[in-house]
């Protein structure tokens, strides 16, 4: 580990998480050299991959000073992120993928954007590009969400999620590192997507975030990744308890924030909008005893009252009630 020299540190610290990234790694790496921004650098955090990227990373790390490697057990990338944090030091830190590609002004542009505002945050677009296919398509039309002026956090984050296009995901921004530290806002190991929970609460802290429609960020999809996996049984519902998790920590959030920031109705429907997903998965899953169990986990967390106490708007309360009848109807007497 590195001393944290703050005397000269980066304006941004990229944190990469990276398990077995392949053949995709040298497309990633090669644009995180091509950036334009000369105060970065680059902490890999390798999280017992087995493949040929970890040689690789060491390599490029021999080569190039802004970049340095941490090897450590396989933990998953909540943790893999956390090691990064820990020896962090540029003024902004951010998130990308080992697989992605980032266009070469893309820190560059949000570190201007943030130096200039004084921004806690600042965020841009992406575009989704399918394996196989090439095909690429952007994640925020413009038609949806235009590039805005200065927002608080809590503002840009309900206008954000009332574009049902957004996603929570720390790849699309850069992040004051001080103000992450000010919350000790880690992420959540062994949670899948724990980007939603981490986004929301450094949202509701953040003073000043500006967006950029421009794209700036390429998002890799493809059949093995965690979101794309198909499911069923059991492992469906292991699965879905990451969504019911999820529920309960953005429901905390809420509770703990209400009285010290406006949260927008688009955040409070966020939590309903989660646990839907157990519902949605439970009608679509054809084993009888795991649809059984993923009802008692619903029932057993307490889900339903968290999903009543933030629907938002006629749409969601019609589908939320439509659901919890289902639900009651098909669970076993």
């Amino acid at each position: 580990m590195k001393p944290q020299d703050n005397s000269s540190a980066p304006l941004l610290s990229a944190i990469v998480p990276m398990y077995n990234a392949g053949t995709s790694f040298q497309a990633f790496i090669d644009s995180m050299l091509a950036q334009t921004l000369p105060s970065l650098e680059i902490i890999i955090v390798n999280d017992g991959s087995t493949d040929e990227s970890a040689a690789l990373a060491h390599r490029y790390a021999s080569e190039h000073p802004h970049i340095q490697v941490i090897d450590q057990a396989n933990g998953g990338v909540s943790r893999a992120r956390n090691a990064g944090l820990a020896i962090a030091r540029g003024k902004y830190v951010t998130f990308p993928d080992a697989d992605d590609t980032l266009a070469p002004e893309m820190y560059s542009t949000l570190i201007a954007m943030a130096e200039q505002d004084d921004l806690d945050v600042a965020q841009c677009n992406a575009e989704r590009v399918f394996w196989g296919s090439g095909r690429a398509k952007t994640l925020i039309p413009a038609d949806r969400l235009r590039s805005t002026p200065v927002l608080s956090g809590a503002e840009w984050l309900n206008k954000a999620l009332s574009s049902n296009r957004y996603l929570h995901v720390v790849w699309l921004g850069i992040y004051r590192r001080s103000l992450i530290e000010q919350l000790n806002l880690l992420f959540e190991p062994g949670l899948h997507h724990q980007d939603i929970p981490w986004t929301t609460e450094l949202m509701l802290n953040a003073r000043r975030v500006r967006y950029t429609e421009q794209v700036f960020y390429r998002y890799y999809v493809h059949d093995q990744s965690i979101s794309n996996r198909k499911r069923t049984g059991m492992a469906n519902v292991d699965y879905q308890r990451h969504y019911l998790k999820i529920a309960r920590m953005l429901d905390e959030i809420n509770l703990r924030y209400r009285h010290k920031v406006k949260i927008g109705p688009a955040i409070y429907r966020q939590v309903t909008k989660e646990a839907l997903t157990v519902c949605h998965a439970l009608r679509r899953e054809p084993d009888a005893a795991a649809r059984q169990a993923m009802i008692a986990d619903l029932l057993d967390s307490k889900t339903p009252g968290r999903m009543l106490r933030n629907a938002r708007g006629l749409k969601q309360w019609y589908q939320l009630l439509l659901w919890l009848s289902r639900i009651y109807r098909w669970r076993r007497r």
